[in-house]
């Protein structure tokens, strides 16, 4: 294992040697947030692919597919759609808007008062984002160094936290570029056809397993139909994804960028599947599904082909759990701590804010170790994250951008009832099942509208300045850092 040790071993040192060349860059707040909304269509689409397919779409893809086959790929393939669906109809008017939160989009839409509530809604749906890809870590570090849970949780997730904090999005924007590539290399052009191989190609494949292993459907309609509301209507909204689509450096490189981004996912979830598929012909008796990813890698692959598919793994996690963590200090600073301290931000403070900035994604950093240590249920903490998006913020954010008559009213409404309908279901029907999803997403939709029809319509200043900023007619409100010598 000594070379998979040290495949490894430089690989996390590159992620620190890129933090620390990422600080040089952030001199800004929009340096610091969002990378300067300067990247271009190749490191856009790179990083946009990179935070999107995380732990639970390389490990839990690869574990469905183990489990259901070819129709395993079903929740990886909903990414691939919902962002494909946020690049064409909705990110050049995203991008345009120039501001840093959904929050602020929402407080811009609807003349204000919307942000604090919406920004709790998002900051919990962020932080159980950055947890679940944190404790990811204790998997992987488990097969390469049969690791302690607390210890791999420390060591992965200390890793991340020093890179965000000393570059944020200029770091992150490297690493996932580099993580991009290594999952490129390491799943689909190693590991997919290493398996396909050892388990006797397609034909033995199909000799060995069910008939509902191949049947593009197998897993279930009403399954589909979840994911498809969960993660499909989730890559509309999330302040994770919105905060990549801020990097663009143009509404076109959003939209184009974007759509190669979601049709890497689409081929990506298909890969997993079919390398579960071909683990399940394998090793048919695994005690959990989820362990098909580390054990198909650790009995099948040659040394140092194990390290760079390890190495493909730690980079999914590493590059959703970044983005998550920037997102969650993101909103915590800018849509909670600062409109509570009623805060008014200068130019003339903008070295300042790079340092709060800094200081929050620390804080939220070492926040996510500590609750990703103590919390065991991936699966049921990710679950609470989307149902919470999407029963809360799905209907306010669409109906800002589709419906002129959506008031502000109407928006706080839909959050509260959405959200607390969310939770009492889950409560009643327990936190895995489909209807609190299903009815917390209708409430929230008759509330807004309810709401909005019986209130007094947006003014129309600020329904003419939304069109504005729409149009990128107004420019960013931030200024960039004052030279010394003035």
């Amino acid at each position: 294992m000594a070379v998979d040790y040290t495949v490894i071993v430089v690989y996390l040192a590159g992620m620190l040697a890129m933090g620390w060349w990422g600080m040089r860059r952030a001199r800004s707040k929009s340096e610091f947030l969002v990378a300067g909304r300067r990247l271009g269509p190749a490191m856009y689409s790179g990083t946009m692919a990179a935070i999107v397919l995380g732990g639970a779409s390389t490990i839990g893809g690869v574990g469905l597919g183990y489990r259901y086959g070819l129709s395993g790929a079903w929740m990886v393939f909903t990414i691939g759609l919902g962002l494909l669906a946020l690049s064409v109809f909705f990110s050049a008017r995203i991008a345009r808007l120039k501001v840093y939160t959904v929050s602020e989009m929402l407080d811009l839409r609807y003349g204000g008062r919307a942000g604090v509530i919406s920004g709790v809604v998002m900051w919990a749906y962020t932080l159980m984002l950055a947890v679940t890809s944190t404790i990811a870590y204790a998997t992987i570090f488990d097969v390469l160094f049969d690791m302690n849970r607390t210890v791999a949780i420390i060591l992965g997730g200390s890793i991340v936290v020093a890179y965000s904090t000393l570059g944020g999005m200029w770091s992150i924007t490297l690493t996932d570029m580099v993580q991009f590539v290594v999952k490129t290399i390491g799943v689909l052009l190693l590991l997919l056809p290493i398996a396909v191989v050892k388990a006797g190609g397609f034909s033995e494949m199909r000799a060995k397993l069910p008939t509902p292993y191949f049947d593009p459907l197998g897993i279930g309609g009403e399954t589909i139909f979840t994911y498809v509301l969960i993660y499909t209507f989730g890559m509309l909204i999330g302040q994770d994804i919105w905060q990549r689509v801020f990097t663009a450096r143009s509404d076109r490189t959003a939209r184009w960028g974007g759509t190669v981004a979601g049709t890497y996912c689409l081929v990506y979830a298909l890969a997993g599947a079919v390398i579960g598929t071909a683990a399940k012909v394998l090793y048919p008796n695994l005690g959990s599904a989820d362990d098909a990813f580390a054990t198909i890698v650790k009995d099948e692959l040659p040394i140092g082909v194990r390290g760079l598919v390890l190495a493909a793994a730690l980079a999914a996690v590493m590059s959703t759990s970044s983005g998550a963590l920037i997102a969650c200090a993101t909103v915590a600073d800018n849509d909670i701590w600062s409109r509570l301290r009623g805060v008014v931000r200068r130019a003339e403070d903008t070295h300042d804010e790079v340092r709060g900035n800094r200081a929050f994604v620390l804080i939220m950093g070492l926040g996510v170790i500590g609750t990703a240590i103590v919390l065991d249920n991936v699966v049921e903490a990710l679950t609470v994250a989307y149902n919470l998006l999407v029963g809360g913020l799905l209907v306010p954010i669409l109906g800002g951008l589709l419906w002129k008559r959506g008031t502000v009213q109407g928006a706080l409404a839909s959050v509260i009832v959405g959200g607390l309908a969310v939770i009492g279901l889950m409560a009643a029907f327990g936190v895995l099942a489909n209807e609190p999803v299903y009815y917390g997403l209708l409430s929230s939709l008759a509330a807004y509208v309810a709401v909005s029809l019986v209130t007094r319509p947006t003014d129309e200043a600020v329904l003419t300045a939304w069109r504005e900023r729409l149009a990128g007619q107004i420019p960013e409100l931030v200024s960039e850092p004052v030279p010394a010598h003035q």
